[in-house]
């Protein structure tokens, strides 16, 4: 992501590189919340922490704020994690 021409929000970086972990290994060490928006980019539930066993319970969770990054990602950046 650093030879983006113009840098990305640091939520937005690091939504992407914990999607490209999970994707690439299967887990991660990031914080629940990375790891819940980076489920839902991917969208498989699989990525999510163990104890949210409720889709709707996870994506309270995250938030407004990260919500949005998640639909943003979505919507602009999934080359990103795709090409990886």
């Amino acid at each position: 992501m650093e030879n983006q021409s113009q840098k990305l929000p640091w939520e937005i970086e690091k939504i992407i590189e914990v999607a490209i972990c999970l994707k690439t290994t299967g887990g991660t060490a990031s914080s629940t919340g990375e790891r819940i928006a980076a489920a839902f980019v991917l969208n498989n539930p699989a990525y999510l922490p163990s104890y949210y066993d409720d889709m709707v319970e996870a994506w309270d969770r995250l938030g407004e704020e990260w919500q949005g990054y998640v639909r943003l990602i979505k919507q602009d950046y999934m080359h990103l994690i795709e090409a990886d």
